[in-house]
C-alpha cells in the first residue's frame, strides 16, 4: 500500500510522513522528489522547467520506482510528495493502480495564514519558490484536490494528532504511540 501525502509547503508532509512511517509497522518513507533531484542532474539537462514535475519521465518514475521497491520490500511507503496538477495525479494513481497497487491519498490542509507563517519561519529569509504554491495549491483544492483525496487540517494539530489519524483511517489502526521529538513540529 502506499500512504499519499498530498498538501503544498507548510501543510506538514515532512514531518508526518516521519511520524506516520513510525507507527505503520514495515513501512518506509519514499520521497518522490528525489526522483525529481536526478532527472535535474542530467547532463545536458532536460527542456527547462520551473517544476521537474512537467517533465513526463518524473511521473512514470515515481510509479515504477514505488512498484520495484514495494516487489522488492513489501509492506507500505509513505509518500510525501506535493502533486498540485490533477492530469499529474491521474497519471501517477492510474500508474499504481495498473499495478494494483492500493493508494490513501491524504492532503495536509491548513489555512493560507498559517501555511504562510510556516514557510516563513522554516527560511529566515521566505522561500519564494514554496509561496508561490499557495495560490496553485487553494485553486487545486477549490477544484479537485479535496475531492479527490481524504483531508486532514493541520492548522490545529500537532504532527504526532495529524500522524495518527492518517493511520487510523489508512490502517484501522491508531492507538499506537508517537514518540515526537523536538524537530518533529510544524
Amino acid at each position: 500500500m502506499i500512504v499519499w501525502l498530498n498538501g503544498t509547503h507548510g501543510a506538514g508532509k515532512t514531518t508526518t510522513s516521519v511520524l506516520v512511517q513510525r507507527l505503520i509497522p514495515d513501512s518506509r518513507v519514499f520521497d518522490a522528489e528525489k526522483v525529481g533531484e536526478a532527472l535535474m542532474d542530467i547532463t545536458p539537462g532536460l527542456p527547462a522547467t520551473d517544476n521537474f514535475q512537467h517533465w513526463p519521465p518524473w511521473r512514470h518514475l515515481v510509479v515504477e520506482t514505488a512498484r520495484r521497491v514495494l516487489d522488492y520490500t513489501g509492506g507500505t511507503l509513505v509518500m510525501p510528495m506535493t502533486v498540485l496538477v490533477e492530469q499529474y495525479w491521474r497519471e501517477i494513481s492510474g500508474g499504481l493502480a495498473r499495478h494494483a497497487i492500493p493508494v490513501r491519498h491524504f492532503v495536509l490542509h491548513a489555512d493560507q495564514d498559517t501555511l504562510r507563517r510556516r514557510i516563513e519561519r522554516e527560511h529566515p529569509v521566505p522561500s519564494p519558490f514554496r509561496l508561490k504554491y499557495l495560490e496553485p495549491y487553494a485553486e487545486a483544492a477549490r477544484t479537485w484536490l479535496h475531492a479527490e483525496a481524504e483531508v486532514v487540517d493541520t492548522t490545529h494539530l500537532t504532527p504526532a494528532q495529524a500522524a495518527r489519524q492518517i493511520v487510523l483511517r489508512a490502517t484501522g489502526r491508531g492507538s499506537g504511540t508517537v514518540v515526537a521529538r523536538p524537530d518533529d513540529c510544524y
